[in-house]
C-alpha cells in the first residue's frame, strides 16, 4: 500500500462522519413504519418479504464485524437502491421506491462478491395512479442524456488510455488515465446496474473475491504507479517489484487486462444506452455519489497509488449536480427554499474543490493538509442533508 491511503488518519474519520446521512437518515431510532433489516456476516434479514408498491423505508443494522452494504436489485441485477459503507454495530436508512415486481435484496459484507441474497415481492396497490408526470418524464429524459453521454465519453477517452498501457507508454498512460476515469465516476450508481461490469471495471483490490483475478482501471493504475522496472548498468531488468496481494507491477504484461477493459467499457456503453430510469433512481444517484466521494474520495480510497483522488472527487461531485439539476425544476415548484439552498451548497462545494484544480487536473491527495480536508469534508457535508430531501419532495410532487 502507498503512503497516499495514510497520509491523514483524519481524514477517515471526516468521510465516516460525512456520509453519516448520505443515503437517507442514519438515525439508530428506526420511524414507525421503517422496516428491519439486520445484516451480519452470514445473514441478511429483513421483516418481511412482501410489499405493495410504493416507497418503503429500510432501516438496516450492521449486527457483523465487517463493513457491509445493502443493494436492491430489479430484473437482470438493475440496482433499484442502495445504502452503502455500514459499518459494524452501526446503521442507516435507505428509502426505495419499489415497482410491482420480483427484487433481491442484498447484503454484501466486506463489499464484495454477490452477496446474500433474500426473495423480495412487490405487488401493486389496487387503484393506483401511475407515478410519473410529463414533468418527471422530462427530467429523466434530461439526466438519461447525461448518462449516455458519459458513457461515450468514456469510452472514447479509454481507447487512447488503453493503447498507451499496450504500447507500454508509461508516461502517456499516466497522462490519459484520469481523463479516462472520470466519465466513469459521474455515473457511477447508474454504472453499477449493469451486473458485474463495475466490479471487472472500478474495483479495487479489496473488492476482489478469493481466487479471481484483479482487473480493470485500478489494477492497471497500481502497475503503472509502482516503481517502474529499469535495467541495470549491465542491461538486465530487476524483478518488477510486488504491490498490493502480491500483485507485479509489470507494464509490459498488462496489454490483455488493458484489451478487457476496453471490451468491458464498451459493453458498459451498450447497456446504458439501453436502461430504463425513474425519478427517483436520479435522486437516489445524486446521493449516492456523495457516499463514493465520501468514503473513498476524501479516504484517499479512491486512487491509491496514483494520489488522483480529487479527479474522483470533482467527477462525484459533477454528476451528484447533474442529477439534480435534472430534477431541479420540478423541485422548485414544491420546494423554492430547498433548492435556493442546494444551488448555493452545491457552488460553495465546487469552488472550493475548484482551490484545488480543475478538469483532470488536481492536486495529489498526499498533498492535502488536516485543514484542507476538513475544509472539504465541510462543504461536502452541508449538502448532504437538503439532497436528502429530493426523494420525499419528488413522492409530494407525484
Amino acid at each position: 500500500m502507498t503512503p497516499l491511503v495514510a497520509v491523514l488518519g483524519l481524514a477517515g474519520a471526516l468521510a465516516l462522519s460525512l456520509v453519516a446521512g448520505c443515503s437517507g437518515s442514519t438515525s439508530s431510532s428506526p420511524g414507525v413504519n421503517d422496516v428491519a433489516v439486520t445484516a451480519s456476516d452470514t445473514t441478511c434479514q429483513v421483516a418481511t418479504d412482501s410489499f405493495l408498491s410504493g416507497n418503503h423505508t429500510f432501516a438496516v443494522s450492521n449486527a457483523g464485524s465487517q463493513v457491509t452494504e445493502v443493494v436492491f436489485y430489479g430484473a437482470g441485477d438493475r440496482v433499484a437502491g442502495e445504502v452503502s459503507n455500514i459499518g459494524p454495530s452501526s446503521g442507516k436508512r435507505l428509502t426505495v421506491a419499489l415497482k410491482p415486481g420480483r427484487y433481491q435484496l442484498t447484503c454484501k459484507p466486506g463489499l464484495v462478491g454477490k452477496g446474500i441474497r433474500t426473495p423480495i415481492t412487490v405487488k401493486a396497490k389496487s387503484g393506483a395512479a401511475p407515478s410519473t408526470s410529463p414533468e418527471l418524464d422530462a427530467a429523466v429524459a434530461t439526466y438519461r442524456r447525461y448518462v449516455v453521454a458519459q458513457a461515450m465519453d468514456l469510452l472514447a477517452k479509454t481507447k487512447p488510455f488503453v493503447a498507451a498501457v499496450q504500447a507500454g507508454d508509461v508516461t502517456k498512460a499516466r497522462s490519459l488515465y484520469a481523463a479516462a476515469r472520470a466519465p466513469y465516476e459521474r455515473i457511477e450508481p447508474i454504472a453499477e446496474a449493469s451486473g458485474d461490469l463495475p466490479a471487472r471495471i472500478d474495483a479495487r483490490i479489496d473488492d476482489v473475491e478469493t481466487g479471481k483475478e484483479w482487473i480493470g482501471f485500478h489494477r492497471l493504475e497500481h502497475d503503472l504507479w509502482l516503481p517502474v522496472v529499469v535495467p541495470d548498468s549491465q542491461g538486465a531488468a530487476s524483478q518488477p517489484p510486488v504491490g498490493d496481494a502480491g500483485y507485479t507491477s509489470d507494464i509490459a504484461k498488462d496489454g490483455p487486462i488493458a484489451a478487457t477493459l476496453l471490451a468491458d467499457v464498451k459493453t458498459l456503453v451498450d447497456q446504458v444506452q439501453r436502461v430504463e430510469l425513474t425519478a427517483d433512481q436520479i435522486s437516489t444517484a445524486a446521493v449516492s455519489l456523495l457516499d463514493v466521494l465520501a468514503t473513498r474520495g476524501l479516504a484517499g480510497q479512491q486512487e491509491r497509488y496514483s494520489g488522483l483522488d480529487l479527479v474522483d472527487v470533482a467527477a462525484n461531485l459533477a454528476g451528484a449536480d447533474q442529477a439534480y439539476l435534472a430534477l431541479r425544476a420540478i423541485v422548485l415548484a414544491k420546494e423554492p427554499d430547498l433548492v435556493s439552498k442546494l444551488d448555493l451548497r452545491f457552488l460553495t462545494a465546487q469552488q472550493n474543490l475548484g482551490e484545488y484544480g480543475t478538469g483532470s487536473s488536481f492536486a495529489v491527495y498526499a498533498a492535502l493538509s488536516k485543514s484542507d480536508l476538513r475544509m472539504l469534508a465541510t462543504v461536502i457535508n452541508a449538502l448532504v442533508s437538503p439532497l436528502n430531501k429530493l426523494t420525499s419532495t419528488l413522492q409530494a410532487s407525484s
